[in-house]
């Protein structure tokens, strides 16, 4: 076995989202395996904390604050990418929300577009901004954060459930159509992880045993553990590996 097809030296990841939880683990994992690693998120301040941090690892950063429900803020995360590096190889879509909890006969129109906006629309717009380009170089790796909800609906949180299906979805064509390209593009489907995102969840005291109940580890997980995937699945360890989406949830669906 090659390990060294486990390191991304020389490569150039962009990840969504990249200032806190799953995002931030994630631009840190792949700074430690080597790569140089833009990030954005909306707050500036959280950003450079961030890009600090990946430099800590020995490899260039970028952090471009962006809303990713802004197509021209989306535009120029990329021109500034490509400005700065020369390249992409990896793009991670980890950007996302949730703004409403409860059934589906109640949320308003604009809660629905602003989840469909931030979980599905940027993800499409930033893919294929930067499948442009990975299409022109004739390689790229594109990684979806997606959900368990996409696969199986969670309660009271039924439309962040259906975002992540289209995700799932997207993810399948990307993989499908562009493959040919020499793209590859997969996603994680984690369960709920401790960060602050799924916080008001994992901190009631009253909630986290039966959050953690259908769970044979026993446990929720952690930002790392998703990050560590995402590695893989960017390196050429996993070049045979496409259109799949990657349950991580300590074995509940078992």
């Amino acid at each position: 076995m090659n390990l060294s097809k486990l390191s991304l030296e020389g490569k150039v990841a962009l990840v969504t989202g990249g200032s806190r939880g799953i995002g931030r683990a994630i631009a840190l994992g792949m700074a430690e395996a080597g790569a140089n690693v833009a990030v954005c998120a909306r707050k500036a301040p959280d950003l450079e904390k961030v890009a600090g941090e990946i430099e800590g690892f020995g490899v260039e950063s970028l952090a471009v604050p962006a809303n990713v429900r802004k197509q021209e803020e989306l535009a120029n995360l990329v021109d500034k990418t490509l400005e700065k590096f020369g390249k992409i190889d990896i793009l991670v879509n980890n950007a996302a929300t949730n703004v409403f909890v409860g059934g589906i006969i109640d949320i308003e129109e604009k809660a629905w577009d602003v989840i469909m906006n931030t979980n599905v629309k940027a993800c499409f717009l930033l893919s294929q901004m930067v499948g442009k380009h990975m299409i022109e170089r004739g390689e790229g790796v594109i990684i979806n954060v997606s959900s368990i909800g996409g696969i199986k609906s969670s309660p009271l949180m039924g439309v962040y459930s259906v975002s992540k299906a289209a995700l799932n979805m997207l993810t399948q064509v990307i993989a499908a159509e562009w493959g040919q390209f020499g793209i590859r593009a997969n996603c994680i489907a984690p369960r709920m992880v401790k960060t602050g995102f799924s916080e008001p969840f994992w901190g009631n005291e009253d909630m986290l045993p039966q959050i953690v109940q259908d769970v044979p580890l026993n446990r929720l997980g952690e930002p790392e553990e998703m990050a560590t995937t995402v590695v893989f699945l960017a390196s050429d360890a996993a070049s045979y590996i496409s259109g799949q989406a990657i349950v991580l949830d300590g074995g509940a669906s078992a």
